[in-house]
């Protein structure tokens, strides 16, 4: 139950992301019309609003689902302590004891559960009858028929905030300043897990994490990674939305977008499995790459292609045909009228796309736990070595000094974005 309840709370933003864009985009007009008919509230649900948001619905669902069945971390966490397994768990297990062929076995079921339910998708939504609403009216008009609930409303959400982001910060910040875990009393707080020196009765020797020199060099290597993907993913999201965009309606295309999709439905772990096993060894030209910096950018650029592309095809819809035919009328080339036009007005779709994957590259573990080393370890994956190793008040350092970082990278990367949001970086 733990780990089912962490795993709602963590994806249960996926959801809202996918179902507020589909019922802002909804047109008011239809609610009033059934509401004065004389249906009720929950018939107008069940007839007009639920009908309509089915396909986000399910969107999220599977976004969820993908995502749940490759997550490493809680359930390792939460699982192992009283022997419960899940197949993530089980891959790195096997690839611990050096029985690989039986981690390949799992990724490979993995990979075919996401495959059924993308399947399962197609056939429940793609044989629906399609609904499309034209209408000035839509999420604000229906907000503001709430009348005295919108503040109940508004205070039942910064509750459910405050407990399921300030307490567990909370929660995690005084536990660090423990010295014996466990002992809540004021006596026993102390700055040993931050700044303290090396000492053999706690953490295994090794000083707080603010005088650790590890902690900064995993810093440095998450935030090098999440740099490095964040701007090749969002810059082939401009260049695969582009493809999309201008081929619309043709077969290539079509292709071509179902293609980028792909690696998201692949589960992290799996993923990470699946490049162990073509580049632990020479790859023709290609020398064996485990243990390097270059594959952990590779495996990250190319699983969050789909939020890339996503981003770009949502940036390219804006771009009129008519501005491109004005530049090759003018006789610039290709790459002219790329840096000149295309990339200018869809400065904002890149922005978003670097932002969604700074971010998600920042705190992704399950992609990354079977590629580290030593020497390339990130911060994410330090939280989990500390975890396992007992030293549960750094693991929560760590996690805390992640979170200042993801925070303070979305502050400067939005102030240079204008505006830019996760739910535009997903292409909403």
């Amino acid at each position: 139950m733990p780990i089912i309840i962490c795993s709602a709370l963590h994806y249960y933003t996926f959801f809202f992301l996918f179902v507020s864009a589909a019922l802002m985009s909804i047109d008011s007009n239809l609610e009033e019309a059934g509401d004065l008919m004389g249906a009720s509230r929950g018939r107008i649900l069940r007839k007009i609003t639920f009908p309509l948001v089915i396909p986000a619905i399910l969107s999220g669902v599977i976004m969820t689902f993908s995502k749940v069945m490759g997550t490493f971390g809680g359930p390792n966490i939460l699982g192992l302590p009283v022997r419960y397994y899940v197949v993530a768990t089980m891959i790195r297990g096997s690839m611990a004891a050096q029985e690989k062929g039986d981690a390949f076995v799992l990724a490979i079921v993995l990979i075919l559960f996401a495959i059924t339910t993308i399947s399962l998708n197609q056939r429940l939504v793609g044989t629906r009858r399609s609904y499309e609403t034209i209408g000035g009216r839509g999420f604000v008009a229906r907000l503001n028929k709430l009348g005295k609930m919108k503040r109940v409303l508004f205070i039942a959400v910064i509750i459910f905030q405050i407990l399921v982001i300030a307490v567990p910060i909370g929660l995690l910040l005084y536990n660090t300043l423990m010295l014996i875990d466990g002992n809540y009393s004021l006596n026993n707080l102390t700055l040993q897990h931050w700044i303290g020196p090396r000492n053999t009765v706690y953490n295994h020797g090794e000083p707080g994490v603010l005088r650790n020199p590890i902690i900064y060099s995993a810093a440095w290597n998450s935030i090098k990674l999440a740099l490095w993907t964040a701007f090749c993913t969002a810059l082939l999201g401009i260049v695969l939305g582009y493809a999309i965009v201008k081929g619309r309606g043709t077969r290539l295309s079509k292709l071509v977008e179902q293609l980028a999709f792909i690696p998201y439905i692949i589960p992290g772990i799996a993923f990470g499995a699946v490049y162990i096993a073509m580049f632990a060894r020479k790859l023709g030209p290609i020398p064996p790459l485990y243990g390097t910096f270059a594959l952990l950018v590779i495996v990250s650029v190319t699983k969050h292609i789909p939020f890339s592309s996503r981003s770009g095809v949502s940036a390219m819809m804006q771009v009129g045909r008519e501005l491109e035919e004005a530049g090759i009328v003018a006789g610039a080339n290709v790459w002219q009228r790329f840096r000149r036009i295309i990339f200018p007005l869809t400065s904002s779709g890149f922005m978003s796309g670097f932002l969604m994957t700074f971010i998600t590259t920042m705190r992704e573990l399950s992609l990354i736990i079977l590629l580290v080393t030593p020497t390339t370890q990130l911060l994410a994956s330090q939280t989990m070595q500390y975890t396992e190793n007992g030293d549960g008040q750094e693991a929560n350092a760590v996690i805390l000094i992640l979170i200042a970082i993801v925070v303070l990278g979305n502050f400067i990367i939005g102030r240079f974005s204008r505006g830019s949001s996760l739910q535009k970086g997903l292409g909403m």
